[in-house]
């Protein structure tokens, strides 16, 4: 029998690394939950990278754990190399 542990570790960081696909699960992961929440996503992700205070990210769906298994700086790199891709 599992318990309730063992359901949030498959986004864990061990599981995906600190590669671009972990940072796209991840954000897509924290996105909706803030979504679900009422929040504003991209204001809170911004607060949290800018400032480093998880509790801009809310708890629900266990957002929080989540991102706080990648570095801010691994996020941002992957963020910054994503947009410059695709501009033209």
């Amino acid at each position: 029998m599992s318990d309730a542990h063992d359901k949030t570790t498959m986004f864990s960081y061990q599981a995906y690394g600190d590669g671009p696909e972990a940072v796209r699960i991840v954000l897509k992961h924290v996105y909706e939950a803030l979504q679900d929440k009422g929040y504003n996503p991209f204001g809170q992700i911004v607060g949290y990278l800018i400032s480093g205070d998880p509790t801009f990210i809310t708890s629900h769906k266990n957002a929080r754990s989540l991102i706080l298994q990648i570095e801010r700086d691994v996020i941002l790199e992957e963020l910054v190399t994503h947009y410059l891709k695709h501009v033209e």
